[in-house]
């Protein structure tokens, strides 16, 4: 069913009722679920996963066909026999504008209910001066929403920053301040679609575990690095987000050098013993004006010339990533812990180093069947791909569903 976790102008969405007028739509919401979670799926097998006739099925779907959620067409030809079909989204149906704040720079995308993203825009690298850069992008999600009218009916951010409360409070790589991010349409009419804010590794978690490695796993940490180190912890679905939605800052668990500041207020923060800040320090170089793009050199680097100075770092910084998830695992006891961003390339960098740290890490009851360690599919789409599911997630509440059809 649709899980509705997430919270939205300081109130947490509430889960779908089944009123007169959405109580007709609940398989209806069973079924958008069905469609993006296997794509291509044809009406009989999602008649059998519904536990419903094909008669019933062919009815619901003429009504979902009716109110544009959901259509189906010929699947490509594969040798004779009858041709089959399959269910996909509607292309006149509702829609929701996922937008990507990262170190690398920014996009927007629009996702319909099977909550892939189509790259619409992409921007340049993020200044330290957020008003530019989220004036620009207002306008992108604006020229969508006029181009899309009604169809619109959400707007999910992903940022690379500590979020709370659906406000971006900080931002630490570009020192930006405390930011309200819902200001991303210009439209502040009642019946303008809500904004969603989410922290980048919590919605690459959430891909993972719909959509990627994690798939079908109970419980799954999955963690990214790319300045510093964030993750989140996700149970049949669902991101735990904590009091405020600021869950999953892994990044400032105090794994470190108790006697090293970090740039976010604590000291000891296991962001500082993973990521390029640390590579740079094991080596005696520079703090690196950009630790993402300088761990990017030094893994070619490394492939390169097989450095031994450059291998003693990367053991370092693999040992601490390995050491730090062996510690989360016995917190958490989760099935499986899945990577994303630089975390699966620094784990390959070293791999015994790490396998050794996070072996030596877990209590003597779970060495001998620890969780698997393994990259997540998604890569550096994981964020993007998180927020249009978020997205899609509260537009196809039963409520939100009753709501479109009534438009229509």
């Amino acid at each position: 069913m649709n899980r509705v976790y997430w919270k939205c102008n300081n109130a947490v969405v509430s889960i779908p009722s089944a009123g007169p007028s959405a109580g007709r739509w609940l398989t209806a919401a069973r079924l958008i679920e069905i469609v993006r979670a296997q794509p291509g799926i044809t009406r009989a097998a999602a008649a059998h996963d519904l536990g419903i006739r094909s008669g019933a099925a062919t009815e619901l779907l003429a009504r979902m066909r009716r109110v544009e959620l959901l259509d189906e067409s010929p699947a490509p030809a594969q040798g004779r026999g009858r041709p089959t079909t399959v269910l996909h989204a509607h292309p006149a149906g509702p829609l929701i504008v996922a937008v990507e704040l990262s170190l690398t720079g920014w996009r927007v995308a629009t996702a319909a209910v099977d909550a892939v993203p189509r790259i619409e825009y992409a921007g340049a690298s993020l200044s330290p001066r957020p008003g530019p850069v989220l004036a620009e992008i207002s306008g992108v999600v604006d020229d969508i929403c006029r181009r899309e009218g009604d169809r619109v009916r959400a707007v999910s951010v992903s940022v690379a920053g500590a979020v709370r409360d659906d406000r971006l409070v900080q931002f630490t790589p570009l020192d930006w301040p405390d930011v309200d991010l819902t200001g991303l349409t210009a439209d502040d009419s009642p019946t303008a679609p809500p904004v969603l804010v989410g922290n980048d590794a919590t919605l690459a978690g959430l891909a993972e575990a719909r959509t990627g490695s994690a798939r079908g796993v109970g419980t799954a940490l999955h963690l990214i690095i790319a300045v510093g180190l964030g993750g989140a912890l996700v149970v049949d679905g669902v991101p735990v987000i904590g009091a405020h939605g600021g869950a999953g800052e892994y990044g400032h668990v105090p794994f470190g050098d108790p006697t090293q500041l970090c740039p976010c207020g604590a000291h000891g923060c296991w962001d500082l013993t993973v990521d390029g800040r640390a590579l740079a320090r094991h080596r005696g170089d520079p703090a690196p004006e950009n630790p993402l793009r300088y761990t990017y050199e030094l893994l070619e680097t490394q492939r390169a010339s097989a450095d031994p100075a450059i291998q003693e770092a990367f053991d370092r910084v693999s040992g601490s990533l390995g050491r730090g998830i062996a510690g989360l695992v016995n917190i958490h006891d989760p099935d499986m812990v899945t990577l994303g961003g630089l975390a699966a390339a620094l784990r390959a960098a070293a791999p015994e180093p790490f396998d050794t740290a996070y072996r030596g890490g877990l209590m003597s009851f779970r060495k001998h069947l620890p969780p698997d360690v393994v990259d997540g599919i998604h890569g550096d789409d994981g964020p993007l791909r998180g927020a249009a599911l978020r997205g899609v997630d509260h537009i196809t509440t039963v409520d939100a569903i009753a709501a479109w059809a009534d438009r229509r």
